[in-house]
């Protein structure tokens, strides 16, 4: 192995990424196209910016546009007016598609591999942050033999390795059950805290954007637009029951309920 390493020069693995970078949206519209070649507006005239290292939570009804932003943003789509400045983006969805024939570490350490590590490269690269982020003893495990929370673990650390400082994460937890749900929000936050990014995270969960975010925008009904942009103050971390959450909380409500109406 040391012969080999000394023959074949280590390729350069993606820089460790900055705590993040500013994110400018500017009146960004978008449309889909039917299959009857109609337009269909998803997002209208939408401006809005994310501070370098902050996390933006984005609420709304559903079909307003949350992952299309997401998409715009990872320049997997187009708009139709306006402008995107964004630092290289990674898109986190769902489904966390991890790769049935890899192993944990194997499919944690992908992003490295499509940069152009050998598998022993990679995996050496990827050990110590999959340890740390509380996957030990799981290296050579098959995503069937892991928990939903494992799984996810698992995609998020994937998904830091691509080394792109603009994470979105579009509804990371959604399928999970309610208890392993809230162990991964808390599991979360203190991984953006060791290892912080610019962070969009689109989510259907009130609470979950109170606990994670440092401001939360709300979309109306589609075409989207914002309708209310909150900062949260509150220090972390927050509790999910105490005084300041629970009026966070219902202050994120009352704008999403008047989304739904407009």
């Amino acid at each position: 192995m040391a012969t080999e390493l000394q023959s074949h020069p280590e390729p350069a693995a993606p820089a460790p990424a900055a705590p993040g970078a500013d994110v400018r949206l500017a009146h960004l519209s978008f449309s889909y196209r039917t299959e009857r070649g109609e337009q269909l507006p998803a997002l209208c005239d939408l401006t809005l910016g994310v501070g370098a290292g902050q996390t933006l939570a984005v609420v709304g009804p559903s079909g307003c546009g949350k992952s299309t932003l997401l998409e715009l943003l990872c320049g997997l789509a187009t708009p139709a007016a306006g402008s995107i400045q964004a630092p290289p983006a990674v898109l986190m969805p769902q489904r966390d598609l991890l790769l049935p024939w890899l192993s944990a570490l194997d499919n944690a350490a992908l992003a490295l591999r499509i940069a152009g590590l050998s598998r022993a490269q990679a995996r050496r690269r990827a050990h110590d942050l999959f340890c740390e982020l509380g996957l030990q003893g799981f290296q050579r495990a098959r995503p069937r033999e892991l928990s939903g929370g494992m799984r996810q673990r698992v995609a998020f650390l994937r998904t830091l390795l691509s080394g792109k400082p603009l994470l979105c994460l579009d509804e990371p937890f959604g399928a999970l059950d309610a208890l392993t749900r809230g162990e991964m929000q808390e599991w979360l936050a203190a991984t953006l805290a060791r290892e912080p990014r610019t962070v969009v995270l689109v989510t259907h969960d009130v609470e979950e954007a109170i606990l994670l975010a440092d401001r939360v925008v709300v979309l109306s009904q589609r075409p989207g637009r914002v309708i209310a942009d909150l900062a949260l103050d509150a220090p972390r971390p927050r509790g999910r029951t105490d005084a300041v959450s629970v009026a966070l909380r219902e202050r994120v409500l009352g704008e999403l309920a008047q989304g739904m109406r407009r």
